[in-house]
């Protein structure tokens, strides 16, 4: 039976540079568009129903989005290539300056995926992954799959079973999806948790995030989060996010000409001396010593 999707959205300076596509199949709608978005440009959207969106090219520089109304600036973040808003979240985006994409649009309703999922997942680890958000910049080969939907969407050539069961490998790679009922197995992250993690924080231009919210990025309480998470990597949240922000301060030394203030200004410490102290924690020396070891002679 197909599916008309109902959604709340408003957009300015944001128009579509050729017509959508789309198509509706059982229990879904997949659209598709190719569009452009000027400086300060912006969107609102809200949905009845879970959807997914998938970028084909990198917008992370020109669009922040945020879940707060009001909250592009102080709580907005860059918009990675895929995401997956549950039913009911509100997402405002907005452009910092002018650029040109397309994405296809998975309206998804509810019921349709519990019984997608519910099968091999069980109905609570299903609920539980259909509550939790995804937002994912390395795409891989969930870019594949969306190519091959939106060459059905926009002219089928196959019975629509093709096309909803490409829905469903989209499905099963992006939403996160927890073993044995909604526990991290053995006390440990799994996978896709850690993927979620990364990819949140290799968004932020200085690699920083509070604990608390890591832990609300892969969906567990701060205390859990942070025993599940030493016995996953060994590290503790914060040495590991140190070393991230270590291992960028190393990549600004080996490519840029930037001073080592201005790197530790740019990364989010509070002063050079600051810097230097983390990096010889975790390199063993300061950064000045590591760049001129370095620098071709």
């Amino acid at each position: 039976m197909s599916f008309l999707h109902s959604m709340t959205c408003y957009t300015e300076g944001i128009k579509a540079l050729a017509p959508v596509k789309w198509r509706s199949l059982d229990g879904l709608v997949g659209v598709y568009w190719d569009a452009e978005g000027q400086p300060g440009a912006k969107g609102y959207y809200l949905s009845p129903d879970p959807r997914i969106v998938i970028f084909f090219n990198d917008v992370s520089p020109h669009i922040q989005m945020t879940n707060r109304e009001g909250g592009i600036g102080a709580h907005s973040r860059p918009m990675t290539r895929a995401i997956y808003v549950p039913a009911g979240v509100p997402l405002w985006t907005s452009f910092t300056s002018a650029h040109r994409f397309s994405h296809l649009d998975l309206h998804l309703h509810k019921d349709r995926l519990l019984r997608f999922l519910s099968p091999s997942v069980g109905t609570s680890a299903a609920l539980a992954a259909l509550r939790r958000p995804v937002e994912i910049q390395d795409v891989g080969a969930t870019e594949t799959l969306a190519g091959l939907l939106v060459d059905e969407v926009s002219k089928p050539t196959k019975h629509a079973v093709y096309a909803e069961s490409l829905v469903g490998s989209i499905v099963s790679g992006l939403l996160d999806i927890p073993d044995h009922g909604g526990e991290t197995p053995n006390g440990r992250l799994t996978q896709a948790q850690m993927n979620k993690l990364i990819s949140r924080v290799n968004a932020r231009s200085d690699c920083r995030l509070t604990v608390a919210e890591m832990a609300e990025t892969v969906g567990l309480s701060e205390s859990w989060f942070a025993h599940v998470f030493k016995q996953t990597t060994g590290e503790t949240p914060l040495q590991w996010q140190l070393a991230k922000r270590i291992g960028l301060a190393q990549k600004l030394l080996m490519e840029s000409d930037l001073t080592i203030a201005d790197i530790a200004a740019q990364i989010g410490f509070s002063d050079q001396a600051h810097l230097t102290k983390a990096f010889r924690q975790v390199a063993g020396e300061t950064p000045a010593a590591w760049r001129r070891m370095r620098q071709p002679r």
